[in-house]
């Protein structure tokens, strides 16, 4: 993948090239890192996504269309994307970073697309951007079923372990890295019955206590 072929994909060719390549670049590579654009880029994704659910649902409560767009914009969704774009062969990542494979990292490929979001919203303004949203997430928008809204990986597993008279999942911060503002926090989730421990990670304790969760599902599953 190269910086061409990935502006072709996403249908947008950036005016400014060293735009799209601070989107692409981790806090530990630089300090005119994506940090900023990834928070531009969350918002717009964010209502983008809402005015579609909004448009294609007309019946649908607030509660469940908070519920459907929480699943199209979750740090799961943003990485598979990230992943089918090959995001992971283009980020500047510092050396400690590259040391610990952090082009495959979920919250680091979901912040670059976030903040490939922002730049084109900075460059292209709302129209750019939108465009740029609805290619990546038509099919998805296509798919969604509002009659099967999904709960979140941490409702699920407290479900299953209620069900079977288990214990319920223990959550434990192991560590908080970087600035206050852009801190990525790792959590255990242990289910010591089943001899469980898995390790998430995100940019809150409340996304990585749900990656964490769904590996835990993923691991009773197999």
């Amino acid at each position: 993948m190269t910086v061409e072929r990935l502006q072709k994909t996403l249908g947008y060719q950036f005016n400014k090239p060293a735009l799209l390549s601070q989107a692409l670049t981790h806090r530990s590579y630089s300090n005119n890192n994506n940090e900023r654009l990834e928070f531009l880029g969350d918002g717009v994704l964010n209502f983008i996504v809402a005015h579609q659910l909004f448009d294609r649902f007309p019946k649908l409560p607030e509660g469940d269309l908070s519920r459907l767009r929480a699943q199209l914009v979750k740090e799961a969704t943003l990485f598979e994307i990230a992943q089918t774009l090959k995001l992971g062969e283009l980020l500047n990542l510092g050396e400690g970073e590259l040391k610990s494979a952090g082009w495959r990292r979920p919250s680091i490929l979901s912040d670059a697309l976030e903040a490939i979001i922002g730049a084109t919203y900075l460059e292209g303004g709302f129209s750019a951007a939108e465009a740029l949203v609805l290619k990546l997430y038509t099919e998805k928008l296509d798919k969604i079923d509002p009659k099967v809204i999904d709960k979140d990986a941490k409702s699920k597993l407290q479900e299953y372990l209620q069900s079977k008279k288990i214990d319920l999942a223990k959550y434990e911060v192991v560590s908080i890295e970087g600035e206050a503002h852009a801190q990525t926090f790792t959590v255990n989730c242990t289910i010591q019955k089943l001899n469980i421990e898995t390790q998430g990670e995100g940019t809150s304790r409340r996304n990585a206590e749900q990656q964490a969760a769904e590996l835990a599902l993923e691991a009773i599953s197999t």
